[in-house]
């Protein structure tokens, strides 16, 4: 097997950048000459291995980051808006967007931001009924896009909001639960918690200092969000420190991201680092157990193994996602290469979409995407009552997976034959960008291919793919 040369020059470069150490200077501390450093930094050699063992003996670097940075998802992110109908001319070859994403991420990111705001304007102008006259009509990027963004770049692991709330945890008294530790905190800032019949899922009136959980609420529902609240009231000035670095755009976005990090971190709080990570690794990652010890919903506890990324004590790379019955991502985060579409729903033949036909059911599924990356598959449905007969119920579909190379390390994957080539179903990310020929649920052609149609065959779809 042909070993694969690691290039990494934007991450050297980022380093050399937080060390504040001129090229000869990294150079004399890696022990090679500023001529090769600088071949390295900008993609003409790999890293060497002299190099990689460098950068974790003298600076202590968590060497799996240079593989694992935001190429990839940069790759995807505009092989996706490169196939948006504007763009006329053919797509550049991948090896050229696998080159900006390498040598030059800001530029590649500049490209998305400016592609972002383009749609923006497009769909405003969609509706000239909301757009013209208004003073608000202006170019600006969508907020909830933009927080999106800001934690599907971090690998959704934020390392102080993670520490303060496993610190939190720590804290708990012999026999005290965590809502119990919750509540005992706030009532440490004279604020009163209730169980009430509020028409919210919980409400915190600041005049009265007085917390309302809804008592329709699951129980894991409900100690998530006292821990959400403990957040917002004693980990402010550690979210406003996170708001600033990310610099937000808008004030929207700050507020949309200040819950997300308060989210952040109940779900931590819940699931300490530490002893979730160990928890997973003993039971094979099965979620129903892990939401037994936790405490925790298999939502939570799903999303929670997508963000254990921690450097030194990274768990097994997942990806996330949240699925509505009209097939639209309403949560996505990934660990590992696969990606998902920035707009629209998700692949139809992934096993994602099927949970809702099989409520209650684990369903497995092996899969390959058209780079030929393999992966295991996880889906569940997942209710959402209101609390009463005339209530909506929510339905959504959770999907959890891995690089199938992880399989082993999932009790769901026993007994699956990863070895079999017949086993894997073939998913893609996008019709738009999906190359697969023969795919009978594709929905629109792929725009980097050519259709022919004739009039005298109609094959599995009524046109043919050059």
């Amino acid at each position: 097997m042909a070993i694969q040369k690691l290039y990494a020059g934007a991450k050297l470069r980022e380093l050399r950048g937080r060390l504040a150490l001129t090229q000869k200077d990294f150079a004399g501390k890696l022990g090679v000459s500023l001529p090769y450093l600088n071949q390295m930094e900008n993609n003409n050699r790999p890293v060497s291995t002299s190099v990689v063992l460098g950068l974790a003996q003298e600076f202590g670097f968590d060497v799996t980051e240079l593989q694992a940075g935001d190429e990839a998802r940069l790759v995807s992110d505009m092989r996706e808006a490169l196939a948006d109908p504007v763009f006329t001319s053919p797509a550049p070859a991948l090896a050229d967007l696998r080159l900006a994403a390498s040598n030059a991420p800001a530029l590649a990111r500049a490209f998305l931001d400016l592609h972002a705001a383009y749609r923006q304007t497009h769909e405003r102008l969609a509706s000239l009924d909301e757009a013209l006259g208004r003073e608000d009509a202006r170019l600006k990027p969508s907020p909830w896009e933009e927080v999106r963004d800001f934690f599907h770049y971090c690998d959704n692991y934020i390392d102080a909001v993670d520490r303060s709330a496993e610190r939190f945890a720590a804290q708990c008294k012999p026999g005290e639960t965590m809502a119990d530790a919750a509540v005992r905190t706030l009532a440490a800032r004279q604020i009163t918690t209730l169980l009430g019949d509020c028409d919210a899922v919980r409400r915190f009136d600041q005049a009265a200092k007085t917390l309302t959980i809804s008592r329709h609420a699951a129980p894991a529902t409900q100690t998530f969000q006292l821990l959400l609240q403990v957040a917002l009231v004693t980990q402010a000035q550690l979210l406003d420190a996170t708001l600033d670095l990310a610099r937000f755009q808008s004030d929207e976005a700050r507020s949309i991201a200040r819950v997300g990090l308060a989210n952040y971190f109940a779900g931590a709080a819940l699931m300490p680092y530490g002893p979730f990570l160990a928890a997973a690794q003993e039971t094979r990652h099965d979620l129903e157990l892990l939401a037994t010890r936790f405490g925790a919903s298999l939502e939570q506890v799903a999303h929670r193994l997508s963000t254990l990324q921690r450097p030194g004590a990274k768990g097994v790379p997942f990806f996330f996602v949240r699925v509505d019955q009209a097939g639209t991502i309403t949560k996505r985060h990934s660990a590992t290469t696969l990606q998902f579409a920035r707009y629209g729903g998700a692949c139809p033949l992934w096993n994602v979409h099927q949970a809702f036909e099989l409520p209650g059911q684990f369903l497995r599924q092996l899969a390959e995407t058209p780079d030929g990356a393999r992966y295991f598959c996880l889906a569940r449905d997942v209710s959402k009552s209101g609390g009463a007969y005339h209530a909506p119920t929510r339905r959504y579909a959770i999907g959890l997976g891995c690089e199938v190379r992880h399989a082993p390390a999932l009790v769901y994957a026993d007994h699956m034959d990863t070895s079999a080539p017949t086993a894997y179903a073939p998913i893609g990310i996008s019709c738009r960008i999906c190359e697969r020929r023969d795919c009978h649920q594709r929905s629109v052609p792929p725009l980097e291919r050519q259709v022919r149609v004739d009039p005298d065959r109609r094959g599995m779809l009524p046109y043919q793919l050059d």
